[in-house]
Parts: C-alpha cells; structure tokens; sequence
C-alpha cells in the first residue's frame, strides 16, 4: 500500500483506486488546528490532480474519535487578527474536501463534532460505526457551523431538522444519527473504516469518467428547478457521450467482460 504524507498530521494511502485520506492527529483527537487544516487543504489538492484515483475515504487514526472539530486550544491563542488570518486556511480545508471531483466517503467512529462532523458532511456519503456521536454544537462556544454545516446539514436533513441541532448543539448518538439522515449506513463496532473501503471499492469499479461527471451533476443540480437542473445533467451527459470510457462500457457489455476504463 503506498502512502503520502502532507505535514505530520495527515496521510493518503492508496489501495489500487481507492485513496484513504487519513486524519493523523491522535493526541488531540483529531482537532484541526491550522497546521493540519493546511495538510488537509494540500492533500486535496494532490487527490484532485491524480486522474488515477476513482474514490477518496476520509477515516481517521484515532481509537475514540474521528474529529472533535476545531482546535480550541490553539484557537484561545489567538488574538482578533489572528483569527482572520486563519479564517481563509481553515475554510479551505473543508472546500478541499467537499470539491473533490470524485465519489467521497467518510468512515466515522466515536465523535465527530463541529468542525469534524463538517469535514464528514463535505463527503458524499457517510459510514459510521456504533459509537459514533456526531453534532454541531458551536453555539455553544459562542460561534456558528463555519465548515460549511449550515449549507450542508439542511442538504442532507431538511431546514427544520437543521435547524433544530444547530440551535440546540446536541450531540446525536449513532442510531438516531442513522434514523435522521446524518449518517448512511450504520456498521458494527471498529468496522467504519473496513466497510467504507469496501464500499468505496464497489463503487471504483465503475467508469471513472462517469462518476466525476455524475458527481458533478449531482453536486451542480441541487437546488436548482427542474429544467436547469436537467439541462445540466444534460450536459454531463454530452461531456462523457463520446469518451474512451463510455466506448469501453458498451464493448465489454456487447463481449460479457469487465470493462477495462481508460478513464477519459
């Protein structure tokens, strides 16, 4: 298996197609300081630019938490300047994640709250394991979602079920979490990381021209009214209609093979 480290905090692990995006950060429970924002932010950049990666899973080394969020304790450091010059570094860590061009998924076990449940929610998918524990709860401290929480949670749940954990900053243990839509699918005990490769690995056997450009519709269509959002799947469609890959799914369709995908 190789591996790639971007600072000490973070690694990517490569498994044929599938990249691990590995939070490192254990004595701190995964909490993203700025120096592991810019790690997460310089990861993405090199998964984005590798054609050869079809699905990226975000798990982390951690025995009792996936990420507990922002970095408080680096944070009460900082003075009012200060924390508007990190404002840029950290948000580009969770933009990172969520542009990703292909299929996302976040492997989550024990907490992940505020900023670490952001980082799961920029995912496409989330798989978390029974003890999970996820939430927005920087109300609480004095803040709001700043990772993208309050776009995406009512993406995912609806505005007033948004609402009401952002309001409330409760912490949502993992059957609940699954009942409401906070999470996808829900995995027994340490076996987040093992199911989501799995899953990231059914999902890579496909056309990597078709899941960049079904992510892109997908991703570009939500929201929009009905027309636009079809005229923008249409154009999707036209972008993989006459690609190397698209020839290569109908032949080995027509001969009974898997496909071997050029990937453009």
């Amino acid at each position: 298996m190789d591996t790639q480290r971007f600072g000490e905090f973070v690694g990517v692990h490569r498994h044929g197609h599938v990249a691990e995006l590995r939070l490192d950060r254990p004595k701190a429970m995964n909490a993203v300081s700025t120096a592991m924002a810019d790690a997460v932010t310089a990861a993405c950049d090199a998964l984005a630019a590798d054609r050869g990666v079809r699905v990226t899973v975000l798990t982390s080394t951690h025995e009792r938490a996936f990420c507990v969020g922002a970095d408080l304790k680096e944070r009460n450091s900082f003075s009012d300047a200060d924390l508007m010059r990190q404002r840029p570094r950290a948000r580009a860590a969770y933009t990172g994640v969520l542009e990703l061009p292909m299929p996302t998924i976040a492997a989550v076990h024990g907490f992940a709250l505020g900023g670490g449940y952001e980082l799961a929610l920029a995912c496409d998918l989330i798989v978390a394991d029974r003890t999970a524990v996820v939430g927005l709860p920087e109300v609480s401290v004095g803040v709001i979602p700043g990772g993208g929480g309050t776009q995406l949670l009512p993406r995912r749940v609806g505005a007033a079920r948004a609402a009401e954990l952002i309001f409330t900053g409760r912490r949502v243990e993992a059957a609940e979490a699954r009942d409401l839509g906070l999470v996808d699918q829900l995995v027994d005990e340490g076996r987040d990381t093992e199911e989501a490769l799995a899953l990231a690995g059914r999902i890579a056997r496909n056309s990597p021209v078709g899941l960049r450009a079904a992510k892109r519709a997908l991703r570009l269509g939500h929201g929009l009214d009905l027309r636009t959002g079809l005229d923008l799947e249409d154009g999707a469609w036209r972008s993989v209609a006459f690609s190397g890959d698209r020839a290569e799914g109908v032949a080995a369709f027509n001969e009974k093979r898997r496909p071997e995908w050029p990937g453009e």
